[in-house]
């Protein structure tokens, strides 16, 4: 199924560790030629070195417009894209009525995941495939992370619009909302790490295989809304969590 990728150019961010080089390691493997920006190269100089010239990084902010303007003359270079990642994403704890921790996280879950599309639009293919990358709290509650929640819920909302704004355009717009998964983005909430340790104890007994899923369970899904196996869906939103949102 994923031989489609072959030679095809995929733009992922935050591509240098968990979800995003997860689904870097997975596009380069069916034979896609990969343009990834982080701001730091971390997991990617192993990926660099196996794939070479299949596998281009660029450093960049997806809160900075220069960044993403560098990135968009990039990809224009080699282009056209195929297939955008725009999973760049922060989470921090914070209480419901602080709206400064919204505008923090907006930025990059929100602002920043809908410019990248934005800076990238003209140099997209027809047909084209833009995943989002959403959260399944979206569907509960979780106290402290209230920005985080409607910063995801927003950006849900107008991919939603924008698949049906794009779509005349050859531009299949979803979103992959991952459950709990073992990245680096727990270790940022701001939690002391016992109090972290006990979270996620509370979480595990949710979760119907009783433990976090691996960043390679939320990429087959992204690989999936990008290839044309899932050429019908627009506009949807596939929640990844171990049965999480179930109980």
């Amino acid at each position: 199924m994923f031989k489609v990728f072959d030679n095809r150019l995929a733009v992922v961010t935050a591509a240098s560790s968990g979800i995003g080089l997860a689904t870097v390691q997975r596009l380069l493997e069916h034979g896609a030629r990969v343009l990834a920006m982080s701001r730091t190269i971390g997991g990617l100089s192993t990926l660099t070195s196996q794939y070479g010239e299949k596998l281009e990084w660029i450093a960049g902010d997806v809160a900075k417009s220069a960044d993403l303007l560098a990135l968009a003359e990039r990809a224009r270079a080699i282009g056209p894209v195929h297939c955008l990642v725009p999973n760049a994403g922060i989470a921090q704890l914070a209480d419901g009525l602080d709206a400064s921790a919204f505008e923090r996280q907006w930025a990059v879950n929100g602002a920043g995941a809908l410019n990248t599309l934005r800076a990238l639009q003209a140099g997209l293919a027809k047909p084209a495939s833009v995943v989002f990358i959403g959260t399944f709290l979206s569907s509960v509650s979780f106290p402290g992370l209230a920005a985080y929640i409607a910063t995801k819920t927003a950006l849900k909302a107008q991919a939603r619009t924008l698949a049906v704004e794009l779509a005349a355009r050859g531009i299949r717009i979803n979103l992959v909302s991952p459950g709990p998964t073992a990245t680096a983005i727990w270790s940022t909430l701001g939690l002391p790490q016992d109090e972290l340790a006990k979270v996620a104890e509370r979480v595990n007994q949710r979760l119907l295989t009783g433990q976090f899923l691996e960043p390679d369970a939320i990429a087959d899904t992204i690989m999936f809304l990008l290839s044309p196996a899932s050429r019908g869906l627009y506009g949807q939103d596939l929640i990844v969590d171990n049965g999480y949102t179930l109980q």
